[in-house]
């Protein structure tokens, strides 16, 4: 289940990289005209309300996402795919917290991420695209300690769920290796199990098939099928063309800022 960048002390940087969802402290509501959080549906596990994103600035700025649209009930699975820059990674940093949208809004199990962040981050396992998220010098082991902490699991099971997740994994013979030691495939499957952790209802994954051999596409696609027989939501993108392995039962493209259902 994220988040990267940087910031002001060691505790705010690891916050803000490991791949948890945490959203940025102090983040600002997005501007514009006040919206309906009630989902669309009663069942909505998953409502992304309206969600629109812009990068740059003056005659560089460009809308990324366009008022986009996006219903999941309990036990479903959206594979989302589309060209590179097509903003994919940018609606599920939405959706994790990372980034805040330019309007609309994300509201998860019936909650909003910037009324009960603690709650909204317990729910959410995100999977980044490349090599975001991991620490060169920190251990597999000292990553899912850390995310166990972040995840607000008791104290009492984190060290059970830390060596459940690294056998799950096929990691536990790597627990005391450095994350620079790591092959690229070892790095994504750690990605995998930090998301993985701390059982969250919504899997976000960004291009999981990345650096992964047939064991690792396994992984991935028992992780989906076990959230949605949690009844739990997924949302995986992508390249275009098919989805990696699991229970997908729904599938959409986004081009030009705009999500079109097949």
């Amino acid at each position: 289940m994220g988040l990267h960048g940087t910031g002001q002390s060691i505790a705010s940087t690891l916050t803000a990289r490991v791949p948890l969802a945490v959203a940025p402290l102090g983040a600002a509501e997005p501007s514009g005209p006040a919206l309906s959080l009630a989902p669309a549906h009663e069942q909505s596990l998953v409502s992304i309300i309206g969600v629109g994103r812009h990068w740059g600035r003056g005659k560089d700025r460009r809308a990324v996402l366009r008022d986009v649209d996006l219903e999941l009930a309990p036990g479903s699975a959206m594979y989302i795919s589309g060209r590179n820059g097509a903003g994919k990674t940018t609606l599920l940093r939405i959706v994790t917290g990372i980034l805040a949208p330019d309007s609309g809004a994300v509201v998860v199990d019936g909650i909003r991420i910037f009324e009960s962040w603690r709650e909204y981050h317990r729910r959410i396992g995100f999977v980044a695209a490349g090599d975001r998220g991991l620490y060169a010098r920190l251990s597999v082991r000292g990553h899912l300690e850390h995310a166990a902490a972040l995840a607000f699991l008791p104290r009492r099971d984190r060290r059970g769920a830390v060596d459940e997740t690294l056998v799950r994994f096929g990691l536990a013979e790597l627990s005391g290796r450095r994350t620079d030691r790591l092959s690229q495939g070892q790095r994504q499957r750690l990605r995998l199990a930090l998301a993985l952790l701390h059982r969250p209802t919504v899997l976000l994954l960004d291009e999981p098939r990345n650096s992964l051999d047939a064991e690792g596409l396994e992984m991935v696609a028992g992780a989906v099928d076990d959230v949605v027989h949690r009844g739990g939501a997924v949302i995986c993108c992508g390249p275009v063309g098919e989805p990696p392995a699991g229970g997908f039962d729904r599938t959409a493209v986004l081009e030009d800022g705009t999500l079109r259902f097949a």
